[in-house]
């Protein structure tokens, strides 16, 4: 075997890493291309389905309107389903928030103090057993029926899943890399900070977003109880003049407007994984 005498250049390597590299970003716009293509695809064939099922099967529009006549009345009256979404969405961000920031502390209380945990889980879990709708009209006895019952009924149902998932999160953190902290006597919360809140980041994630949907019912099933503005106001009062068309509209405004919470959710944990992943590189 014969020598050329020249020393490797690396060229070779650099050229399949950048080759390798392009490869990845072109799989990976697939996967995002087809990760929206197909719920969109999904999603025109059904309302297609609906249309042509309502328009060949003459079905009343107090039975099932369709998607067209619905989309037409979003239009012409934007300004009244406005009015209701703005209340529905601020008390369900409210709600969202606060049930968040419960559930992540209460999820602390139980990793760290194992008197809390024995104490609060088995309670916790009892009281998710209990059929939540069965409460609300004691929430508006005691709470009134202004905006402070229904933003309470909904952390008192949203809490949960934070609770639970935030917990996980903390147990399963590298044994290893918390013995290794102790051992460089760090302290508590400079673990917590840098280690276990870090790691828990996808199960609070996780939670939060099962959170925002629940609090959205939470508020809905309050206006359905007692409100005077907001979308489950509109829908009931629809519902009791046996006008479809308004109730199925703002069904559709809701479904937009949790579409909006799930995708600030999606985002701040976009943003929260981009914050960590920079300080540890």
């Amino acid at each position: 075997m014969t020598s050329t005498g020249l020393a490797p250049t690396g060229i070779g390597t650099e050229t399949g890493a950048i080759i390798a590299t392009a490869a990845n970003q072109e799989e990976n716009g697939l996967a995002n291309l087809r990760g929206i293509a197909l719920p969109l695809g999904l999603a025109a064939i059904v309302l297609l389905g609906w249309q042509l099922a309502v328009t060949l099967g003459h079905i009343p529009p107090v039975i099932l309107p369709s998607p067209i006549s619905i989309t037409h009345y979003i239009i012409a009256r934007y300004d009244i389903l406005l009015m209701h979404a703005v209340p529905t969405t601020l008390e369900s961000a409210a709600a969202f928030v606060l049930a968040t920031l419960l559930g992540i502390a209460l999820a602390i209380l139980i990793t760290y103090s194992r008197l809390a945990r024995e104490a609060l889980y088995p309670n916790l879990v009892f009281f998710q057993l209990i059929p939540k709708i069965a409460l609300a009209p004691l929430f508006i006895i005691w709470l009134g029926i202004g905006s402070q019952s229904r933003i309470t009924f909904a952390v008192f149902i949203a809490f949960f899943p934070v609770v639970i998932a935030t917990t996980a999160g903390f147990a399963n953190v590298d044994k290893g890399m918390l013995r290794l902290c102790r051992s460089l006597t760090a302290s508590e919360w400079q673990i917590f900070t840098s280690v276990r809140f870090p790691a828990a980041l996808p199960h609070i994630f996780s939670g939060m977003k099962i959170a925002v949907t629940l609090a959205i019912i939470g508020v809905i099933i309050g206006e359905f109880i007692t409100a005077q503005a907001g979308l489950g106001y509109l829908i009931i009062f629809a519902t009791a003049r046996a006008d479809t068309e308004i109730s199925m509209a703002a069904i559709v405004v809701l479904c937009v407007c949790g579409l909006l919470l799930y995708g600030l959710v999606a985002l701040g944990e976009s943003i929260a994984n981009r914050f960590y992943s920079a300080d540890n590189s």
